[in-house]
């Protein structure tokens, strides 16, 4: 996906691509029910959803994502320079919005007619990453080195020799991370860092991290104009961005985004690691993760969405998570990565974690964590909409 300059930074965060096939925003409703009630659909967020209606916002903004990603673009090469400036301006039709919305009616009908339904064919399945497909063979790519294989990509594989099972692949994390005991005596934690990404046009802003065992996470980025917070208190998750860079203030995650948010909440805590998934699987093929050996294992949520994990052969800690997510256009992948462990009252902590998704990368950096602090519970409850903050003077 094309970065381009600031003007196009503003609207390629991960809930800020809003609407190639829906156009203006109706701001009165934005995000209000929560994650136990019925979520809000996009037609109800968003003007003139010609197409993709009757999914929830963040699905929304996750297709978004997807054609960004599929096409290399971001969303003023869709929406026009003017939608940089001002969300009502992505009322402004273009003929890119136009054949989107063909294009995916199309999509629709050859994976009805072709394959019952199923999203066997996607935007990406064509466009590779191209805003034009290619109809004519490449000889240069053909004959070219081929290039390394996709980590996150990595299928289970009859047949392929596996040296460690599931079991011993997660003891061996515990006791790289500090061992059982130490894990249930850290039931909670502060931390404080710098966070950077697309939405802080890559400059570090402070952030503040809340956790409490076993699955309660709550994260306070303090942009410039206004904080931006996401949390999950062990039932629901919602997530509040100030309105110069999401069009929906307050926004509800249900579905395989509440389950990421369970995730990682329940990883900050990873005594339970075993109990936090189901249906685990070994049997990937080699791979490697900067260019370290990993041994990947697979498991479920309860939904039956798959989760890939991904130890460090030599040191046994956890340096990748991926996790998908269904959309009405295809299925979008996100991947943690973690790093820079450190000791915290007896338990290795990643002081580093960057999260990248097809609407951008975020890097979360930890100066101090506080093991055992007390955590107030409003900490992990609803949100409220972000507040603009005065400008310093």
């Amino acid at each position: 996906m094309k970065l381009g300059p600031r003007r196009a930074i503003r609207c390629v965060v991960g809930t800020v691509i809003a609407g190639l096939l829906g156009i203006g925003l109706a701001y009165g409703q934005a995000g209000q029910a929560g994650a136990g009630q019925k979520p809000q659909m996009s037609e109800e967020a968003f003007k003139n959803i010609q197409v993709l209606r009757g999914i929830p916002v963040k699905e929304f903004m996750e297709t978004m994502g997807f054609f960004a990603s599929s096409l290399s673009l971001n969303c003023t090469d869709c929406h026009g320079e003017a939608s940089a400036s001002d969300w009502a301006n992505y009322a402004i039709d273009t003929p890119m919005k136009q054949t989107a919305r063909r294009m995916v009616v199309m999509m629709n009908a050859i994976n009805k007619a072709d394959f019952g339904g199923a999203r066997m064919v996607t935007c990406y399945t064509c466009h590779r990453n191209s805003e034009r497909p290619k109809v004519i063979p490449s000889l240069a790519a053909q004959y070219a080195v081929p290039i390394a294989d996709d980590p996150d990509e990595v299928e289970v594989i009859a047949g392929v020799r596996q040296t460690s099972t599931v079991d011993q692949i997660l003891n061996k994390y515990i006791q790289a991370v500090g061992g059982a005991q130490a894990l249930a005596k850290l039931t909670s934690f502060t931390a404080k860092g710098t966070y950077s990404g697309f939405d802080s046009d890559f400059s570090k802003v402070s952030v503040d991290v809340f956790a409490k065992s076993p699955d309660q996470r709550a994260t306070v980025v303090h942009q410039a104009n206004a904080d931006a917070t996401s949390t999950y208190d062990g039932h629901e998750a919602w997530l509040a961005s100030p309105l110069t860079l999401a069009p929906v203030p307050l926004m509800p995650l249900v579905g395989e985004d509440l389950e990421g948010a369970r995730l990682d909440a329940m990883l900050s805590f990873p005594g339970q690691i075993k109990q936090t998934l189901s249906n685990w699987h070994v049997g990937f093929p080699a791979t490697t993760v900067d260019d370290h050996p990993v041994d990947v294992i697979e498991g479920a949520t309860p939904s039956g969405a798959l989760i890939k994990l991904y130890f460090d052969k030599q040191s046994g800690l956890l340096v990748r998570q991926v996790r998908y997510t269904h959309t009405a256009i295809g299925v979008v992948p996100t991947h943690v990565e973690y790093s820079d462990y450190r000791l915290v009252a007896g338990v290795k902590v990643p002081f580093k974690w960057t999260v990248t998704w097809v609407d951008g990368q975020s890097t979360f950096e930890m100066t101090q964590v506080t093991p055992n602090a007390p955590v107030d519970a409003a900490k992990f409850a609803k949100p409220g909409p972000p507040v603009t903050k005065a400008p310093a003077r």
